[in-house]
C-alpha cells in the first residue's frame, strides 16, 4: 500500500473543497473521486476544481443508470419510507459511491478513503459501513471528526484565507445533497423548527402556489414492480425519473419539511424535494393494492418499514437485506400495468388503474344484481367470525361477570 494516499469522496462543495486542503496540509496524496448519481453539478467544471484545488487525479465516475436500477428501484418495490415520510433519497446513493470509492482505493493502492461527513450525521455511518463491508482493511478518514472547525462559518473562513473557491456564503449557507432522487436542504434557518422554510429554497420543484392552475394526468406502466413507461412511451429508468422531475417539480409535488430522529440520537430538520420519485411511491402502492392479496399487503408493509430501517441505517450490504430482497421480489412478479395519475398544486394521486392481474372483479364487487354471489352466504361467514366475542358474551351473562362491552 501506498503510504499517505487517500481517496476522497469529492463533490466540489465547501466542506470537501477545504478537505482536500486539510489532508493536503497533513501531507496525503489526494485522489478526488466524484460519484456521478444525478446531481446538478457540471462535472468538467468540478474536476477542474479538484486539480485547481490540488487533487493529484480526479475520477468522474458515471454511475446513474445503476443508482436508479440497483438501488432506488428496489427501495421504490419495498415500498421503503423511513418515519412515514422520508423516501430515503441520500440513503439510497451511499451504498453505491462506497462501493465505487472502494474500487478505485483498490486501483490507485490506496489504504484509506476520506469523507466530508460531519460526526452528528448518518452518512458518516452510511459510508462506512458500506466501505467496511466491501474491505474491512481500509481506512476511513472523517476530517469533521479530527479537525479544530467547528462549524461552516468556520470552513467559510478558512476557505477565504487559503483562497478555496465555494459558492456557500453566511447568508445562504444550507447544507445540501443531490442526486438523480431528490435534493435534501439542512442547516441555515432550519435549525431553528419554528422557522417556516422560506420559498427560495426549492431547488427540483416550485410552491403549489406557483404550480399551474390546471391539473396534469399521467400513465406510468409498471413490469414487476419497476416503472417502464410514460404516456405509453418507453423509457430507461434515468429517462424516466428525469421526466417525472420535471412534470413533478413543475406542480410543486413532493416536498417536505420534516423533523426525523438520525441514528447518532438526535433529531434533525430537512427540507426534501422528491417530486419524480413521490409520484412514483403513490403510482406503485395503488397497482399493489390492485393486485397483492390482503395477507400479503398486509406483511408487506411490515417488511417495508424494516426495509426503510435497513437503508436508512446504512445495512445494505447485510444478509437481512438480501433475505428482504427475496421476498419484495416475490410480491412484485404480479405488480405489472398502469397507473393513471392526478398532478396538481403539490399533489400526487391515482385515479385509475389496470393490470392483467388485477383482483379486482367486478362480477363479485358489484352493488348491482350479479349471479355470482349469494349475499346471504355472509351471514353464516358472520357467525363463525365473531364466534369469540358471542362465546364471551354468554359466558358473562351466564355467570354473572360484569362486562365493559355489554349495555345495561
Amino acid at each position: 500500500m501506498a503510504d499517505k494516499k487517500v481517496i476522497l469522496a469529492y463533490s466540489g462543495g465547501l466542506d470537501t473543497s477545504v478537505i482536500l486542503t486539510w489532508l493536503m496540509e497533513k501531507g496525503y496524496e489526494v485522489i478526488a473521486a466524484c460519484i456521478n448519481v444525478g446531481q446538478d453539478d457540471v462535472m468538467e467544471e468540478v474536476e477542474q476544481k479538484a486539480y485547481a484545488t490540488g487533487a493529484t487525479k480526479c475520477y468522474i465516475v458515471e454511475a446513474q443508470d445503476e443508482f436508479v436500477s440497483e438501488y432506488v428501484w428496489p427501495g421504490l418495490k419495498a415500498g421503503a419510507v423511513y418515519e412515514n415520510d422520508y423516501l430515503l433519497g441520500t440513503a439510497f446513493a451511499r451504498p453505491l459511491i462506497a462501493k465505487k470509492l472502494v474500487k478505485i482505493a483498490h486501483m490507485e493502492n490506496a489504504d484509506a478513503i476520506a469523507h466530508g461527513c460531519t460526526g452528528k450525521g448518518n452518512d458518516q455511518v452510511r459510508f462506512e459501513s458500506g466501505i467496511h463491508a466491501l474491505d474491512p482493511s481500509i481506512k476511513c478518514i472523517a476530517p469533521w471528526r479530527e479537525w479544530d472547525f467547528k462549524s461552516r462559518e468556520d470552513l467559510i473562513a478558512y476557505a477565504e484565507e487559503k483562497k478555496i473557491p465555494i459558492s456557500a456564503t453566511l447568508k445562504k449557507i444550507y447544507s445540501r445533497d443531490q442526486n438523480l432522487w431528490h435534493i435534501s436542504h439542512e442547516g441555515g434557518n432550519l435549525e431553528n423548527p419554528w422557522n417556516i422554510h422560506e420559498d427560495d429554497i426549492h431547488v427540483m420543484s416550485s410552491t403549489p402556489e406557483a404550480a399551474p392552475d390546471e391539473p396534469e394526468f399521467i400513465d406510468i406502466t409498471f413490469d414487476k414492480g419497476i416503472p417502464v413507461a410514460l404516456d405509453g412511451e418507453d423509457m430507461d429508468g434515468v429517462a424516466l425519473l428525469q421526466k417525472l422531475n420535471e412534470i413533478g417539480g413543475k406542480h410543486g409535488v413532493g416536498t417536505i419539511d420534516i423533523i426525523e430522529n438520525r441514528l447518532v440520537g438526535m433529531k434533525s430538520r430537512g427540507v426534501y424535494e422528491t417530486p419524480g420519485g413521490t409520484i412514483l411511491y403513490k403510482a406503485h402502492q395503488d397497482l399493489e393494492k390492485l393486485v397483492l392479496d390482503r395477507e400479503t399487503m398486509s406483511f408487506k408493509n411490515h417488511v417495508s418499514i424494516k426495509y426503510a430501517q435497513i437503508l436508512y441505517d446504512g445495512q445494505w450490504f447485510t444478509p437481512l437485506k438480501d433475505a428482504l430482497d427475496a421476498f419484495v421480489d416475490s410480491t412484485q412478479e404480479v405488480v405489472t400495468g398502469v397507473v393513471k395519475m392526478k398532478l396538481y398544486k403539490g399533489t400526487a394521486y391515482p385515479v385509475a388503474s389496470k393490470s392483467k392481474y388485477s383482483l379486482f372483479n367486478e362480477g363479485f364487487a358489484t352493488f348491482s344484481e350479479d349471479d355470482v354471489y349469494d349475499q346471504s352466504d355472509a351471514e353464516g361467514f358472520i357467525n363463525l367470525f365473531s364466534l369469540p366475542q358471542k362465546i364471551r358474551a354468554i359466558n358473562c351473562k351466564e355467570n354473572g361477570i360484569p362486562s365493559r362491552y355489554t349495555e345495561d
